[in-house]
């Protein structure tokens, strides 16, 4: 007889409740994945067509010409602005005047459908096997990061055909079944993107040889039935332009992310840049080509296709930012033996796909050949280099896994709120690490300037009455010192000169030498200040949103000495020396001192020594003197600063729970047969 429940229902199975939790919690989580890309794709169709009419689908509005679309009449390369080929001009042609009142609509809708058809096929062709999370999980996320994705954002703004080609080559390789179909879709891809004709090799060297003969006589046969009806406009591509190179704009500007306008980039011309480009060009394209089919023997068939579409990107004379959307699928690729290491990879791609180059790297001369073709070079990485590792290697499925600290326990049933983010003992991925910390940096710099509507006048008015509401406070709470402590320090030469320079030198040099010295010999106390830092920052960017404020040297009528930047010209409009570079209107909370503190207190909980301890928390304390001293804020910023701060540490804790209190070296790392491997040098302090 069953046993029953006191209700008379019989008890479930053992573990029943758990599965099923676990189920409704992957439906749930997959809903909410539809739904973001469901949002995605409207806030894309929206911002595009609420753009005022020439100033969006600008390409594609320039196709229009008075006798209809694409010059009907005339040639297609009247204007330089088309950059497609005689064959996609020919399948563009019969489009008449009376759809050019709906093309914007349907262009943009039907190029959303497009991509999400994109994102399906990609979900599909994942390799196998993959767990039912991942398969249930994969078309939306899928659809969401292409969405989000520069190459695709710029082909919706600019109205262009550049995902037909992917969409085409991926329905050749995964959906199509006949031989002859699948030739014939990948044939008319390269009749739009001729350096698709790579994957011809592709299939060619994979032992797909009739697919590989249809997509070349496809092409062939396309691309001659374009010159026969359109004969000029084919010279023009293909003779005048040597296929399209001239079109759409200058080689060597900056959406080129090809070789051939890196190299122009660098100041190579003439002769010598044509020998070095066609030698690069074929290096690449035979590396790329044995490495994608080296993966597809392999049974990674989509990353070899994403590898292939990678170096189709170098090699062709002009890639523009809406034919980059190869370097997406190549993040399917897993990189790394160990746990902690295999997000390395996809979040590089995802990041640099997504944002823009000068959040990926510095504002620094040196760095500028990086970052003007950073789409370039990670297509070029992931086409030779980047080490993905084959389904035969026992790190594939099966990854060295993180070692974690024992928990702390808690006086609070429910903390912490996410126990799956426990104490790691080992390193974070260091690079990893500091693409995160560059990317955070550049949107908090973002997000300040665009606290007072991306311009510093924009808020003058607010942020000065918040200047004086701080000030009338001050005086209420006889705290007001501001004044007299920078009239006094400006009188005395010495401590004038050590206040601006502790103010200009400090403030990152300290924080960052604190990360990097818990990285190295303490780095589950590492992951607990950096949490707490990044909690503490987001609170200070909610601060700098809802309360611009003016700093005491921005109030013209207090008489406040600059100490640091110099008399300040109040008859401009954009006043200040560092306007360029921040918005001088955040000054509530003081980071300046939160991040100090923040450091005071790391090292005071930290350092093993009583005199390490007091020497950190001095830091805070002469942080706050020169704010104070040089005018730059208020006292009661300092206590903003320091209320963020103390938020940071709460969340830490509230999410992740206490800081771990053992710090011992981690056992050796095992693999996944059982046997130690080799060191890593991931060790923790003691």
């Amino acid at each position: 007889m069953a046993n029953a429940e006191h209700s008379g229902r019989p008890t479930e199975p053992f573990g029943a409740t758990a599965v099923g939790t676990a189920r409704a919690r992957l439906r749930a989580a997959r809903l909410g994945l539809w739904l973001v890309a469901v949002v995605l794709a409207v806030r894309q169709m929206a911002v595009v067509l609420g753009t005022p009419r020439g100033e969006r689908l600008t390409d594609l509005e320039t196709w229009v010409g008075p006798d209809g679309v694409l010059h009907v009449n005339g040639s297609l390369y009247d204007s330089t602005r088309f950059t497609g080929t005689p064959f996609g001009g020919l399948v563009l042609k019969p489009l008449t005047r009376a759809a050019e009142q709906a093309l914007g609509w349907g262009w943009t809708f039907g190029t959303l459908l497009l991509v999400v058809a994109i994102g399906l096929v990609v979900a599909r062709a994942l390799p196998q096997p993959i767990s039912r999370r991942t398969a249930l999980l994969a078309a939306p996320v899928a659809i969401s990061l292409l969405m989000l994705s520069l190459p695709v954002r710029n082909t919706l703004w600019l109205g262009q055909t550049s995902v037909i080609p992917v969409l085409l080559v991926l329905l050749g390789c995964f959906v199509a079944r006949d031989r002859r179909a699948a030739g014939v879709l990948i044939g008319l891809a390269a009749a739009l993107q001729p350096t698709v004709l790579l994957f011809a090799a592709l299939l060619w060297f994979t032992g797909r040889r009739r697919v590989a003969v249809a997509t070349g006589a496809t092409f062939a046969g396309v691309t001659v039935l374009a010159w026969a009806a359109m004969p000029h406009d084919s010279y023009t591509y293909w003779v005048h332009h040597m296929a399209g190179v001239g079109l759409g704009g200058e080689a060597d500007a900056l959406a080129n992310q090809s070789l051939h306008g890196a190299l122009l980039r660098l100041g190579f011309s003439g002769p010598p840049e044509i020998g070095l480009f066609l030698t690069l060009g074929a290096a690449v394209a035979v590396l790329g080509i044995r490495r994608a089919v080296r993966y597809a023997r392999d049974g990674q068939l989509l990353l070899a296709v994403a590898l292939t579409g990678c170096a189709a990107i170098a090699v062709s004379p002009t890639t523009w930012q809406h034919q980059l959307l190869w370097v997406l699928p190549a993040m399917v690729g897993r990189v790394g033996r160990r746990a902690s290491d295999r997000y390395v990879w996809p979040v590089a791609v995802v990041l640099v796909t997504t944002l823009p180059a000068k959040m990926m790297l510095p504002n620094m001369a040196a760095l500028y050949p990086l970052r003007d073709n950073a789409i370039l070079l990670t297509a070029i990485a992931a086409a030779t280099v980047v080490p993905f590792l084959p389904r035969t290697s026992p790190y594939y499925r099966a990854p060295i896994p993180a070692e974690y600290a024992e928990p702390v326990p808690t006086r609070f049933r429910r903390v912490p709120l996410l126990p799956f983010l426990r104490r790691v003992l080992t390193r974070p991925n260091l690079l990893l690490e500091l693409l995160l910390i560059r990317v955070t940096y550049a949107a908090y710099q973002q997000v300040r300037l665009a606290a007072t509507g991306g311009t510093n006048s924009g808020g003058r008015a607010r942020a000065e009455a918040h200047g004086q509401q701080i000030l009338d406070l001050e005086r209420l709470l006889h705290i007001d010192i501001e004044h007299a402590v920078n009239h006094w320090v400006v009188g005395v030469d010495w401590l004038r000169n050590f206040f601006d320079f502790y103010y200009e030198s400090f403030h990152f040099v300290v924080p960052l030498t604190v990360l990097a010295l818990l990285y190295w010999r303490r780095p589950v106390d590492y992951r607990w200040a950096r949490s707490a830092l990044g909690f503490a920052t987001l609170l200070a960017l909610v601060g700098f949103w809802l309360y611009p404020l003016a700093p005491p040297r921005l109030m013209p009528a207090l008489g406040i000495i600059d100490t640091v930047h110099g008399v300040q010209d109040f008859s401009q409009p954009e006043y200040g020396t560092l306007t360029a570079l921040t918005n001088q209107y955040a000054a509530m909370p003081s980071l300046h001192f939160g991040w100090s503190l923040w450091c005071g207190l790391v090292i005071a909980i930290v350092a093993p020594k009583w005199w390490m301890k007091a020497l950190g928390l001095l830091h805070p304390f002469f942080t706050v003197s020169a704010i104070v001293a040089t005018g730059n804020h208020w006292i009661l910023d300092a206590a903003g600063g320091a209320a963020v701060v103390l938020g940071g540490f709460g969340l830490a804790y509230l999410f992740m729970g206490p800081r771990a209190r053992s710090t011992t070296s981690a056992a050796p790392e095992r693999t996944p047969g059982g046997a130690p491997a080799a060191l890593t040098g991931d060790r923790t302090g003691s």
